[in-house]
């Protein structure tokens, strides 16, 4: 896949010449912990010397990037936590990319400098974790407009959200949320849509909802289950 350049600015481009000085002369085992091998690295991922792929692995779990201006592919890599080298690796572009992909991994958690580094994000993918909560400071996130946080393992609504002026589509499909701040879901000056269907909700929400908001809410019929996986 070619990468994405903008002819609008300089940034952009001295950014991603600086992230191919980091990788360019590099081999694979460069890129890897001095316990494992490059063979074993080799049989999950694709590593090129060239910026556009990267591969990481971390606490002998293997995370496979594809890297353009724009995109952070980390699905189905069985993350536990985000990769901290790539913080650095991405240190020079963090500004340019505008979605990550984290989905169908184990991660119980997402830290707060993940928030403040992916600022510029545009959508953020987590479906298929073990997240419950997120930090504070995604009200960072600020020009964020689609969130998947569907099946994940959410009790409580997370308010947070409620802050972020771009959001647009909120997916909450398949966790375990009861109550929902319908009010403050309600002055979102962005939103068109959340998903909350597959989520015990009370009868409260089902009631005061559709009167107050101006958006689509999805909810299944009360009692219903989602099909097995």
């Amino acid at each position: 896949m070619q990468m994405v350049k903008s002819s609008s600015t300089n940034r952009k481009v001295g950014g991603l010449n600086s992230l191919r000085g980091t990788l360019e002369g590099r081999s694979p085992g460069d890129l890897l912990p001095k316990d494992h091998s490059i063979e074993n690295a080799m049989k999950h991922s694709s590593i090129l010397k060239h910026v556009g792929h990267l591969a990481v692995s971390w606490n002998n779990l293997m995370a496979v990037a594809y890297l353009t201006a724009y995109d952070h592919d980390l699905a189905e890599c069985k993350l536990v936590s985000f990769p901290i080298g790539i913080y650095k690796v991405l240190r020079n572009v963090s500004d340019q990319i505008h979605l990550i992909t984290l989905a169908n991994n184990e991660l119980k958690s997402l830290t707060s400098k993940f928030m403040t580094t992916f600022s510029q994000l545009r959508e953020l993918r987590l479906e298929g974790n073990f997240l419950h909560r997120l930090p504070n400071e995604v009200s960072a996130l600020q020009h964020l407009k689609t969130i998947d946080l569907s099946r994940n393992q959410f009790q409580d609504f997370p308010e947070q959200l409620t802050t972020l002026p771009a959001l647009e589509i909120i997916n909450l499909e398949e966790n375990k949320i009861v109550d929902v701040p319908v009010e403050k879901l309600a002055t979102m000056p962005a939103l068109r849509s959340i998903n909350l269907r597959f989520n015990p909700l009370n009868a409260e929400v089902r009631v005061i909802a559709p009167p107050l908001i101006k958006f689509d809410m999805l909810m299944s019929p009360e009692g219903a289950q989602a099909a097995p996986p």
